[in-house]
């Protein structure tokens, strides 16, 4: 269960799509990492520059208030009377100054204010007897501590101040960094996200993977609909036309061959003439089983040029039908064929090179094996039609071999039937017509079937 599972991984890894799909993923996720990293840092220093501001505006405000009635202010603050402010209990000193702190206070109360702020721990500004909260107000009970500045400066007047300031103690938030739910929604999403461009971008590619394989079968296929962006639509643009030169190419060949049988019919008959006028009976009968054999290969070179080039059109039909069909009509000739039984439903497929791929594994089955039988399945989505024999068979390490032109079995050998080896090879390419295949094997029970397999 493993072991094809990483197959499967390591394949679509190595495909384009799986390299696209594993670059982005990275990719983005870096970069959202790397975005949420900055954006938490920034956050980290509008936290800090609030709370600078904040007691910056605080010993602002208080002296102001000192610069109007300073005696007064300082009674209020060492009774503790203004909140958020008191005076610095004596003796603290200003162990780890704030440079940022201070600069931002020597900007407001000027150079000559010579300013010192330092940050401590709440229980030196505020003693324990002194700081109640469930007093003070609702909905801080056990609530912490306020934050405690110590902020020391030269006023206006030249006194020297000493303040204890304090503001609400506020936690930063915890870092998502740190939490991997975060991670791995940031690896999830980039990970969708990448699946889906990533088949978008190998689409064309897919396009122009399956008609080169279609063409590679048939040198009739349906062109590329010829879409996308600028540069794909080129490329599939490029292949159509290459396809319709092949085809224009195979096409001329065809007429070549087609011109040549023509021209070699005249003197061919001309020669079967002469034959008929030799007196010698035995001669003239191997003369002329000669000819015969010259004119039938010369009948199916052509039709094997032709089987490789057709330009009949895609339609659907019922399978059942034209096999019994098929049968009914050979039948009515007095072949020994009959039909095993039908697979039911509808196919695409060019009816004329169907029918006539059938009707040369039919010749050859019942020239070959005395009678035949047709008969048709279903198997994964794919229709298969079989053509059965009650011949010897083929051994097993030759039967690729027999679709190879001019190659025969040993019933086609001297002293076996006649013929000239070409009849499965032109089954097989109007097969590739129709994006279908024909293999042969051996009936367990003895014979030989033909397969025809193509898409349901």
């Amino acid at each position: 269960m493993i072991r094809p599972l990483w197959h499967r991984v390591r394949s679509f890894l190595r495909s384009l799509t799986g390299r696209i799909f594993l670059l982005l993923t990275i990719g983005m996720s870096l970069a959202a990492m790397l975005a949420l990293l900055v954006a938490e840092h920034s956050r980290s220093r509008d936290f800090q520059s609030w709370r600078i501001q904040r007691v910056v505006a605080s010993a602002e405000d208080i002296a102001h208030r000192l610069q109007r009635d300073p005696k007064r202010v300082e009674a209020m603050l060492a009774s503790q009377q203004i909140m958020g402010a008191a005076l610095a209990p004596e003796g603290i000193a200003v162990a780890e100054p704030d440079a940022a702190l201070a600069k931002a206070l020597r900007v407001r109360f000027g150079r000559g204010s010579n300013p010192e702020a330092s940050q401590v721990p709440a229980g030196l500004c505020f003693p324990r007897q002194r700081y109640d909260p469930s007093v003070g107000a609702a909905g801080v009970v056990d609530a912490p501590r306020p934050s405690c500045w110590i902020v020391r400066f030269t006023d206006r007047t030249g006194a020297r101040r000493s303040l204890a300031l304090n503001l609400p103690r506020m936690e930063r938030p915890a870092s998502m960094m740190a939490n991997p739910l975060y991670m791995l929604l940031i690896v999830i999403a980039s990970a969708g996200l990448a699946i889906v461009v990533a088949r978008i971008v190998a689409e064309p590619l897919r396009r122009l993977k399956h008609a080169a394989e279609s063409f590679s079968l048939s040198l009739d296929p349906e062109e590329i609909p010829e879409s996308g962006p600028e540069e794909v639509r080129a490329a599939l643009s490029t292949f159509n036309v290459m396809q319709r030169r092949a085809r224009a190419g195979f096409a001329e060949r065809t007429q070549l061959l087609a011109a040549i049988s023509h021209d070699l019919q005249t003197p061919l008959t001309r020669l079967r003439l002469r034959l008929e006028l030799v007196e010698n009976d035995d001669l003239r009968a191997r003369l002329l089983q000669d000819h015969q054999a010259m004119q039938t290969l010369v009948k199916e070179g052509l039709d094997l040029a032709a089987s490789t080039e057709t330009q009949e059109e895609w339609s659907v039909v019922d399978i059942d039908s034209l096999l019994e069909s098929m049968v009914e009509d050979a039948q009515d000739l007095g072949a020994p064929l009959r039909f095993s039984g039908g697979c039911g439903g509808t196919i695409r497929v060019k009816p004329n090179a169907l029918s006539r791929c059938i009707s040369n594994l039919v010749s050859n089955a019942i020239k070959y094996g005395g009678e035949a039988e047709v008969g048709c399945s279903r198997r994964g989505g794919r229709v298969l039609i079989h053509i059965r024999d009650k011949g010897p068979g083929i051994p097993p390490d030759q039967l690729d071999q027999m679709f190879e032109p001019f190659t025969r079995g040993a019933s086609g050998q001297p002293g076996g039937r006649p013929g000239t080896g070409i009849g499965l090879t032109i089954a097989r390419s109007l097969a590739l017509t129709f994006d279908a295949s024909v293999r042969l094997m051996n009936a367990e029970d003895g014979g030989l079937i033909a397969t025809i397999e193509m898409k349901a």
